[in-house]
């Protein structure tokens, strides 16, 4: 999914900067801002606005050197391993979630839904209030669990309980490099919004609270209106369809097809879900019951390329 990408491409910029700005722990009387000579207490130079988030502060020149030599590993094995090894060197520090993070999105970039669940995880215990992991483990989760896994329900309530906390915590939790640009952090903080209410949408469909999945769905791409995600959009057709919403899945469906990449499963499946609503808004009223549905619809494999599942959604993706 395009967000997912978004974020941590954002996230590593971040964190990446915080071993440029990060500090050891400053003294009261280094910490105060100057006073401008020959102003008055209350007259002293506001100091310029930062964008809302927290900032990271290393508690020795040794931990922050140990910090940025970590961070600039490359290799998702080596950066999980200086990870715990940081975390039992020092356990109290701030800058643990941050390795594990780091870990966490290179893990992603070479599609390893498993170590990104594991790092986040860690990511998540050493920091429960930064959305960022929560969001991602929480989508890994979503996208990955099928009917027939003997932990489904752990894994579905472990999912929308993470995506939960990731709204909860979008104002207070985020990590905010000193000097981050406001319209990115803001732009970061949407796009976290759309893969949290998409992920408790997927755990809805999965469910079969399909009116529950629209209403989430349906926040996931007011989120994020000017990067459409067709995927989302497919899996909303797929619910209102189920409710028998045939004109608004239709709809939907279009929208999926518009915005889907060219040749891509997302764009197969959006065409084949498009054609089956055509059909019914097609076909005469009668008293029968609409059919069910027979076109592929999404399955938690990669959110980009979801697999055909023929009649119920309910592992979406």
């Amino acid at each position: 999914m395009k967000s997912t990408g978004f974020i941590a491409v954002l996230l590593l910029t971040a964190l990446a900067s915080f071993g440029q700005q990060t500090s050891p722990t400053q003294t009261p009387a280094q910490s105060t801002t100057p006073q401008s000579q020959g102003a008055a207490p209350n007259q002293a130079q506001a100091a310029p606005a930062k964008p809302a988030g927290r900032t990271l502060q290393a508690q020795s020149q040794e931990e922050m050197k140990a910090f940025q030599d970590d961070m600039a590993l490359t290799d998702p094995d080596k950066v999980e391993a200086a990870a715990n090894a940081f975390a039992a060197k020092y356990p109290t520090s701030q800058l643990r979630a941050s390795l594990y993070i780091r870990a966490m999105n290179l893990y992603a970039q070479s599609n390893n839904t498993d170590k990104v669940i594991e790092a986040g995880r860690l990511a998540i215990a050493a920091d429960p209030i930064n959305p960022v992991p929560l969001v991602q483990v929480a989508s890994a989760l979503a996208e990955s669990t099928h009917d027939t896994d003997l932990d489904r329900e752990q894994r579905l309530a472990e999912a929308a309980k993470d995506a939960k906390a990731a709204i909860d915590n979008i104002d207070t939790g985020l990590l905010v490099p000193a000097n981050a640009d406001p319209a990115r952090v803001e732009g970061a903080k949407h796009s976290i919004l759309t893969m949290a209410y998409d992920t408790l949408g997927m755990v809805d469909l999965s469910k079969q609270d399909y009116a529950a999945a629209v209403t989430n769905l349906q926040k996931a791409i007011s989120e994020n209106p000017s990067n459409p995600e067709a995927v989302i959009y497919l899996r909303l057709s797929v619910a209102q369809d189920k409710l028998n919403q045939v004109p608004q899945a239709l709809d939907s469906a279009n929208k999926a097809v518009q915005y889907a990449k060219d040749g891509t499963m997302v764009q197969n499946l959006a065409k084949q879900q498009q054609a089956r609503m055509q059909k019914l808004m097609s076909a005469p009223a009668s008293g029968s019951a609409t059919p069910a549905p027979t076109s592929p619809s999404p399955t938690p494999t990669t959110q980009t390329s979801p697999s055909p599942a023929p009649t119920s959604p309910s592992n979406p993706h």
